[in-house]
């Protein structure tokens, strides 16, 4: 066996080193910031090739290499390249990051420590209407004047809540037992250290329009300002293939394609056949997996049929 295979040097970013330990913020007192990372887009293509050191190949052919890998989903390649953030989180909007289960997780314990004073405020044009058509989303803002109503109410429950918190804290609460009447609203922190692979499925649930707006509001931040600067290919491709992309089943090929051949009708009798659309009295009703079809033929440019 060789031995004497030359030393292979840590791969580092510049661009991203640029910002390590810088917070992003995010909403009121929130933020994000690297800790530190490990890896970059050529230690994908080291994977991939299965190769040691720099190799011989060119940036061209290193980008045609990861577009494929992220447009065919070859995974592994990308759990290569690791990352540690550092954020500060509403408890609301931490219990949604918490259930991507796929990171490694060290979060501020208000058992051992005084919980963080700081809460999310909503401004009086901030408070969103509940969808109908999604029971777990928003549709719309509710009008500014009930608005500011509810920021006060707001303000004064976050501003109670705190000074029970302290009370119990003075009167010699233990701390554990002091926190359970603290609004979601709270800032909590963690560490949360995450492979890209995972991190870029993390953002394309959460950088999606139906996301809640908190929580976008994180992912955006990571992804333009964190994973842009540490693998711009990837996230070029992260981009072009995931986030902005289109997927289509089968059932939406052959709607679409009704649609571009000047069958309108018979692209309704699919949607019927399908059980996707129904007919009453008033008209077509839609189902919320139709609806969703019907997104993308809008960005497509593509005509509705049912809906003329």
């Amino acid at each position: 066996m060789n031995l004497e295979s030359p030393r292979l040097d840590r791969l580092v970013v510049p661009a991203l080193d640029e910002i390590l330990g810088l917070p992003f913020k995010v909403l009121d007192d929130g933020f994000v910031r690297v800790v530190d990372y490990m890896g970059s887009d050529e230690s994908i293509v080291q994977a991939a090739r299965v190769s040691y050191g720099k190799g011989s190949k060119k940036i061209s052919q290193d980008r045609e290499l990861i577009r494929y890998l992220m447009r065919h989903r070859h995974t592994s390649p990308f759990e290569m390249c690791e990352i540690k953030l550092h954020l500060r989180v509403p408890m609301d909007t931490w219990r949604q990051w918490i259930r991507h289960r796929t990171a490694n997780v060290n979060e501020y314990s208000t058992r051992y420590s005084v919980a963080i004073d700081a809460a999310q405020k909503t401004p009086p044009d901030g408070w969103r209407a509940q969808a109908t058509s999604n029971r777990q989303g928003s549709a719309g803002q509710i009008d500014p004047e009930v608005g500011a109503k509810l920021s006060r109410q707001e303000a004064e429950i976050q501003d109670f809540a705190r000074r029970v918190y302290q009370d119990r804290l003075e009167a010699g609460v233990a701390r554990e037992q002091a926190r359970k009447d603290l609004p979601l609203s709270t800032f909590t922190e963690a560490y949360w250290k995450i492979d890209l692979h995972n991190l870029l499925h993390f953002l394309e649930l959460r950088m999606d329009v139906l996301a809640q707006e908190e929580i976008r509001a994180y992912a955006e931040a990571i992804g333009h300002e964190i994973v842009r600067r540490w693998c711009p290919i990837t996230w070029e491709a992260f981009l072009d293939y995931r986030l902005k992309g289109l997927s289509l089943s089968d059932m939406e090929i052959q709607i679409i394609s009704a649609c571009t051949s000047g069958e309108p009708q018979k692209a309704i009798e699919l949607a019927l056949n399908l059980g996707l659309l129904k007919r009453d009295k008033e008209g077509f009703k839609t189902t919320l997996e139709l609806t969703e079809i019907e997104a993308k033929l809008q960005l497509l440019k593509l005509p509705i049929p049912w809906q003329k």
